[in-house]
Formats: C-alpha cells, sequence, structure tokens
C-alpha cells in the first residue's frame, strides 16, 4: 500500500515537473525566437506577438487575459484537476515570457540584419515549441488559449493533438499576413509545422506510428473493458491464456487504439489496478471498423 502511494506522488511530481519544463521551453521559443522575428505562430502567443508589434501590448499579460475564455470551456469541459493543471499552465507560460523578456528584452538573441536569421528563427521557434507543449499536454495541462482547442478537438475526433493544433493555428497566420506580410506568414508556417511534428514526437515517445496494440492483464479486467468501450468508444479482444508461474486462468485484453487515445487508456488503467500488466506494441496498419476499411486498405496496396 505505501509502495502505491510513493508512485501515485511520483507520477503527480513528475506531470507537474514536465509543466514547468514545458511552459519554460515554450516561453523561451516565444520570446528567444518567434515574437523578435514577427511570427505569429498561431495560438494566443501567436495574436499577442501581433498586439505587441502593432499596439506595444506587453505579451505576456496579453497571453494571460485572452486565455482566460478558453481556459474556463477547458475548465467545464475536462473537469477540475484538468483545470487546475491548466491554468497553472497558463500562469507559468506568461509569467516565464515576462521574466525572460525583462532579462533579454524584445529583440531576441540572434542578430536579424542577417536575412537567414529570420528562417533560423521559425525552425528554433518550432523546436522549442513542439518540445515544450508536448511536455505541457504529457503533464496534462496546457499553456492556455488555442492549446485547449487543439484537446478538445484530440479527444473528440481522431486527430492527433500536433494536427488538430495545426489546424486551430491556420487563421491567426492567415492574419497574421495583414501586419507582418506573406513571408511573415510563410515563416509561421514552418514554425507550426514543426511545433505540431515535435508535440507528437514528445508525446508518442519519439514514434510515429497511427496506432498501438495493448495487451493487458488485469485483476480489473471489467473496469478497464468499460472504459474501452464506453469512454474511448473503441472494442477489443478477450485472450484465454493461463498463468505461468501459477497455472491459473488469466484472461487478457487486447485492444489497437488510435496514437492520440494512448494516455487516456493507460491512466484509466494505471488508476483501476497500479499493478495491471500492460505490452503495447506498435501497429503498422489496422483494417476494420472505426480504422482504414478493408476495401480502402486493399485498393490502395493494389494501386502503389
Amino acid at each position: 500500500m505505501r509502495s502505491h502511494f510513493n508512485e501515485e506522488h511520483l507520477y503527480k511530481i513528475l506531470e507537474y515537473f514536465y509543466i514547468l519544463i514545458g511552459t519554460f521551453l515554450t516561453a523561451a521559443g516565444l520570446v528567444f525566437f518567434a515574437s523578435p522575428a514577427k511570427i505569429a505562430n498561431g495560438g494566443v502567443s501567436g495574436i499577442a506577438v501581433i498586439l505587441y508589434h502593432t499596439l506595444g501590448f506587453n505579451i505576456g499579460i496579453s497571453i494571460l487575459i485572452l486565455s482566460i475564455p478558453l481556459f474556463l470551456v477547458g475548465l467545464k469541459i475536462f473537469g477540475k484537476e484538468y483545470g487546475v493543471k491548466s491554468l497553472l499552465g497558463t500562469l507559468l507560460f506568461s509569467l516565464f515570457t515576462m521574466l525572460l523578456t525583462y532579462i533579454i528584452g524584445n529583440e531576441g538573441i540572434i542578430d536579424y540584419t542577417h536575412y537567414v536569421s529570420y528562417l533560423l528563427s521559425a525552425i528554433f521557434a518550432g523546436i522549442l515549441f513542439g518540445a515544450g507543449l508536448g511536455f505541457v499536454l504529457k503533464g496534462g495541462a496546457n499553456t492556455g488559449g488555442t492549446d485547449i482547442i487543439a484537446q478538445i478537438f484530440a479527444k473528440f475526433t481522431p486527430i492527433t493533438l500536433g494536427s488538430a493544433l495545426f489546424a486551430t493555428d491556420a487563421i491567426i497566420v492567415i492574419s497574421s499576413t495583414f501586419f507582418f506580410g506573406i513571408e511573415a506568414a510563410m515563416y509561421a508556417i514552418i514554425t507550426i509545422y514543426i511545433t505540431g511534428v515535435g508535440i507528437d514526437k514528445v508525446l508518442l515517445g519519439l514514434n510515429s506510428f497511427n496506432s498501438k496494440t495493448l495487451y493487458i492483464i488485469s485483476t480489473k479486467n471489467e473496469i478497464i473493458r468499460q472504459v474501452i468501450l464506453n469512454e474511448l468508444d473503441h472494442s477489443g479482444t478477450v485472450l484465454q491464456a493461463k498463468g505461468l508461474y501459477t497455472n491459473e486462468d488469466r484472461p487478457v485484453l487486447m485492444t489497437v487504439i488510435k496514437n492520440n487515445k494512448i494516455g487516456e487508456l493507460t491512466n484509466a488503467i494505471k488508476n483501476a489496478d497500479k499493478d495491471a500488466f500492460v505490452i503495447v506494441q506498435e501497429t503498422y496498419q489496422v483494417m476494420g471498423e472505426g480504422f482504414t476499411p478493408i476495401s480502402t486498405a486493399a485498393w490502395k496496396a493494389k494501386h502503389m
């Protein structure tokens, strides 16, 4: 019992560490590269960049004010614990942005008299945003603003968080062309693409396959079964097996889950049975209901 208590607290500490390091990296990407290069990379940070360069508004304060309405939406959909973490993520992102701006100013860390500096800013802002947001989302929070919209899309649709974030940012990038020109918007697209890839890499453990197969051995199979069926809207198979040492019947739940739902399922398993044994395997292709129809997969194979 004591080890479970310590393990649970360790998970909590790790989640908050992810949020802390993630918000710092995201703020660094914004202050060091995106804002000085006038890269409105989407989200409330992109809007804040536009407001700073056109009206002189403080970027950190703008992020905080713009995030409040969306934070309230996230609180309603994802619950109280999510709301606390998301509020922390929003506050830390704003705080780190103001702190880094105070330390280095608004001019960034590279020389913008060189034209290539804008491309370097787009690339490195994307790397820092991707890593930072990935860690924040891995901790179960966000940095406010359109991150919340992206998480809502990822919760209720098959698309990944990185792709959802890319989609929700498009309108802000298009708007930035009226303030900074089309070249700045093109740099922003580079940043957003790298950010999306980075988020998925962090969340999925540096691999990019579409789905994974899970084999779950637990004494709480019925609870986990209900999560798979009702909360994740997936199905699976119960495999009959025997324990090698005990020779007792040990049913195994097998299910194929899309990557954007892996975290939700593993958290549910952890909450139901901390002694569960789970095997996660890469799944290169899934054909059938809920995935690629067999007829479609056969057509693609025939015409490749």
